[in-house]
C-alpha cells in the first residue's frame, strides 16, 4: 500500500473557492505595484518558510470550498515544510481586476522540491493556475482553475504521457489515461489509479490505495459522469524497477 498523497495545500493557491466572477481581466504589465507586491512577499515567505509572516498575508477569515479553514490550512502548510524543507515556489500574475474595493487576480503558481525518504530521494513538481481574492492586504478566498503534481523516485522512474481534461460537464463521463512513454519489454509495471471528489478530510487525513501488476504500459480508467458541480482528484501510481511516478491532477466538473 501507498499513502495517499495530496499537495494541494502546498500553498495558499492550491485551495478553492466555488464562487465564479464576471471580469473584464487587465494584463499582468497595468497591475498595481501594491498588487505585484502582494503576490512577491507571498512567494518570499514561503521560499523563506516564514509561516507568521505567511499568516499575516491571509485573512482570519480566510475560505475555501474546499472545507478547509484558515487553521487546519496553517497546520497541514507546517506539517509538508517538515517533509520538504527545500520547496521553492514562483507566482505569475496572469491577469487582474478590481471589483467592489477587492482585487482578483489569476496567477500561476510553479513550486519544485525535493525529500529524502529512507534511501530514496522523492523530486516534486506541481503547476497551479488559480484565481485568488485580495481585501486589503490578505488574501480572503481562492478558486483553483487547474492543478497537477508530479513526484518521482529512481533513477529512472516511468515517464507518462496523462489524457484528461480539466473540466467536463455534469452528466458527462470521461477517461483518464496515463500512458508510459519508455516500452517495458520483460519489466514488471504495477500501479494503481484513483478518482475521489476533493475533501478537506483528505488534506489531513489522506487514504491509502493498493497497487496491482499491470497488464499493458500504462492505467486507464473510465471516471462516471457526476450529477453536482465538484472538483476531483485523479490520481495515478506507477512503479517499474527504475523507480515511481505519482502524479495527481484535479478536474473541475461543472454547469
Amino acid at each position: 500500500m501507498y499513502r495517499r498523497w495530496f499537495l494541494s495545500v502546498i500553498l495558499g493557491f492550491g485551495l478553492s473557492f466555488g464562487t465564479h466572477f464576471s471580469l473584464r481581466a487587465e494584463s499582468p504589465e497595468t497591475a498595481p505595484v501594491e498588487l505585484k507586491a502582494l503576490i512577491t512577499q507571498i512567494d518570499a515567505a514561503a521560499n523563506r518558510q516564514d509561516m507568521e509572516r505567511l499568516k499575516s498575508l491571509y485573512s482570519d477569515q480566510y475560505v475555501t470550498s474546499d472545507g478547509l479553514m484558515f487553521d487546519d490550512f496553517i497546520n497541514s502548510l507546517s506539517k509538508l515544510w517538515i517533509d520538504y524543507p527545500n520547496l521553492k515556489y514562483k507566482t505569475e500574475l496572469l491577469s487582474w481586476d478590481k471589483t467592489g474595493g477587492n482585487w482578483v487576480v489569476k496567477t500561476e503558481t510553479t513550486i519544485e522540491g525535493n525529500r529524502q525518504e529512507r534511501t530514496r530521494n522523492i523530486q516534486l513538481e506541481t503547476k497551479i493556475k488559480s484565481r485568488q481574492t485580495f481585501q486589503g492586504e490578505q488574501l480572503i478566498r481562492q478558486e483553483i482553475l487547474s492543478e497537477q503534481t508530479k513526484m518521482t523516485s529512481g533513477e529512472a522512474p516511468p515517464e507518462v504521457t496523462v489524457n484528461l481534461p480539466e473540466t467536463v460537464k455534469v452528466g458527462e463521463a470521461f477517461d483518464f489515461d496515463v500512458i508510459v512513454n519508455e516500452p517495458l519489454r520483460d519489466e514488471l509495471l504495477a500501479g494503481m489509479a484513483l478518482s475521489e471528489k476533493v475533501d478537506s478530510d483528505l488534506y489531513l487525513e489522506p487514504g491509502e490505495i493498493e497497487l496491482e501488476i499491470l497488464q499493458s504500459g500504462g492505467l486507464f480508467k473510465r471516471i462516471p459522469a457526476e450529477d453536482t458541480p465538484q472538483n476531483r482528484w485523479l490520481s495515478a501510481i506507477l512503479i517499474r524497477s527504475g523507480g515511481i511516478t505519482m502524479i495527481t491532477h484535479r478536474v473541475r466538473i461543472v454547469e
